[in-house]
Order: structure tokens, then sequence, then C-alpha cells
């Protein structure tokens, strides 16, 4: 739900609201809310997800890039033979960006910057105490971390779920290695002055697609690489395009669902609240921490607290530090 979900907002279709904080985007024209160079995109988005589910449904081998690429050539032909202004606003800034000017702008604002300027506190403590710092540091440290580790968590869990490679026993095959290359790239990321460099629940587009191996996830790095030359060319794929994958595989990702005891609430609202949360919330640790806390909750009042394990009252009782402290 929450990739898909994801997926709507960049397509245009689900809006912020000031009444109901989503709303579906208007498509009338005949009333003139909405003209055919707003509701085009989506239409875009809309056709080209249906167009993916009918080649998954024929077995086409890369039914999802097909779709992103006949999403993004549709988008501008379309755009180009009847939006007024399409090629100056959509097509003209990309090719005439100043990709090098990029580059030298993370060197000189971001590359590491953090051991230049990361490590002057004394502003905050003049104004605050040393008292107030400490207390300041180790909450903000354990927000990132529990945020960072869980959505790490999270999206593992979901994408190999999806594609069929959890263990036996449902859990992710090297997790200890899994987490520990996340672990590395965020370190590295921070010192780059990046954002946060970890593992994406986007991810699971390639899983779709059939990406099982470490040589899937090569393949797409060095793919990663060669677009950092190709800048311009890459951002010509519109979101609109991309959101047609997210959104499939938000359907691929909820086959999940059928493997939660619905009918025991001991296990039901967890589920339910690790689902709804994610989505409402936009953060996938914040689901997880509302389930598991649930869960633990439920077991010790059900005389089941026997079976939590240490590890399991340890993060839960983190995640609601987290939450008082930091929140």
């Amino acid at each position: 739900m929450f990739i898909a979900f994801i997926g709507f907002q960049n397509a245009g279709i689900v809006v912020s609201d000031s009444s109901t904080c989503v709303a579906l985007n208007s498509f009338n024209v005949y009333s003139g809310s909405a003209t055919w160079a707003t509701i085009m995109p989506m239409l875009v988005t809309i056709f080209g997800l249906l167009a993916i589910a009918i080649l998954a449904h024929k077995k086409v081998r890369g039914a999802v890039l097909w779709g992103i690429l006949g999403s993004a050539v549709a988008y501008y032909v379309l755009g180009l033979l009847t939006v007024d202004g399409f090629y100056a606003s959509s097509v003209a800034p990309n090719l005439a960006s100043d990709f090098f000017g990029a580059f030298k702008e993370f060197g000189e604002l971001s590359f590491l910057r953090v051991f230049k300027e990361g490590f002057d506190f004394s502003a905050y403590i003049a104004a605050n105490g040393i008292g107030s710092f400490i207390v300041m540091f180790i909450t903000t440290m354990l927000a990132f971390c529990m945020v960072d580790m869980f959505d790490t968590l999270g999206t593992l869990y979901g994408a190999c779920s999806a594609g069929n490679m959890l263990t036996e026993k449902g859990e992710v095959p090297n997790m200890n290695r899994a987490m520990m290359a996340d672990a590395i790239a965020t370190c590295v990321g921070a010192v780059c002055g990046t954002s946060t460099v970890t593992t994406f629940v986007e991810s699971s587009s390639g899983i779709s697609e059939g990406g099982r191996t470490g040589l899937a996830s090569l393949v797409t790095a060095t793919l990663f690489f060669i677009a950092m030359f190709l800048a311009p060319v890459a951002q010509l794929i519109p979101t609109y395009a991309t959101a047609t994958a997210l959104i499939y595989v938000g359907v691929l990702m909820m086959s999940g669902v059928k493997n939660i005891a619905w009918d025991d609430p001991a296990k039901a609202l967890p589920g339910f609240l690790t689902i709804a949360v994610m989505v409402f919330t936009y953060n996938i640790s914040y689901g997880i921490a509302f389930g598991l806390i649930s869960c633990v909750v439920i077991k010790v009042f059900s005389g089941k607290a026997k079976e939590l394990s240490i590890a399991t009252w340890i993060i839960a009782i983190l995640f609601a530090l987290t939450f008082f402290l930091t929140h």
C-alpha cells in the first residue's frame, strides 16, 4: 500500500487536501477545474499501469520496464502534439541543465562538509547548556538509528516476501550482511553530504522482474553510475512513467497480506496497524513500530509474554522511547 501510495502521489492522481488531507485530483475538464494539460500525465500513468498488468498477465518478460518506456513515449508524444508550451516547460529544462555545474556544487558545498561544520555544537550548548545538548544528541541519534534501521528491515522483508525469497522460518536470508551493507552505505553517504544512502522500497520493481541475486544489484549500480553522466537524458523519464511501476509493485506486495490470520484479533490488529500507519504517516518504521508495540501489549495481557524474545522487548521499548522523547 505504501509504495502504491507514493506512485499515486508521483503521478498527481492523489493530491493534498485541506479538509481530508488527501483527495483525488480533478479530471473535470467540462467545468474547467482541470485541463487536458493537467489530466494527460495522470491518464498516461493509468493506461501505463493497465498496460503493465496486461503484459504481466501474458507473461511478457520486462513488463514493468516496457510499461515505463511506453508511458514515457506516450507522455512526450501527447505533450508535444497537444499541449502548448510543453517543450519549453518539460523538455528544454532537462536538456539545458548544467550537469558539470552540479558536480562542482557537490564538491564545494556537500562533500566532507560534515567534518568542516558538522561537529560544531558551541552555539547550541551556549544557548541551552551541556545537559540539554547531551539529551538532544542521544535522542536524535536514537531517532535516526531506529528510523533508518527499521525502514531497511521493512524494505528487505517486503521485497524478499514479494520475491518468495524468505527462508522456511519466514526470515530474510543473509540479513546480517544486508544490514551491514546498508549501514556502511549510510555512513559513506553522510560523509559525502548526500541524502541517506539506504535500501529503498522501489527495489521491489526489480524483484518483480525476476531479480534474485547480487548480479541484479551490481547491474543496477552500474546503470546508476552511467546515469550520473547522462543525468539530463535520464531526467527525461517522467515521474508519471515511473509511477506505473511503483503502483504495480504495490499490487504485487499485497499478496503477503493473505498470510495474516485475520480471524485472530491478536494477529490481525498488529498486521493492520503496520500497514495502515505505514501509509498514513508516510513512514515504514512508524508502521513497524505500531505493529510491534501492539503485538507486545496484546501478548502481555493475553498471558503469552513468554513467547516474546528479549530482542522484541528491547526494540519495542526503544520504539516507545523514540516516540516519547524525539517525536
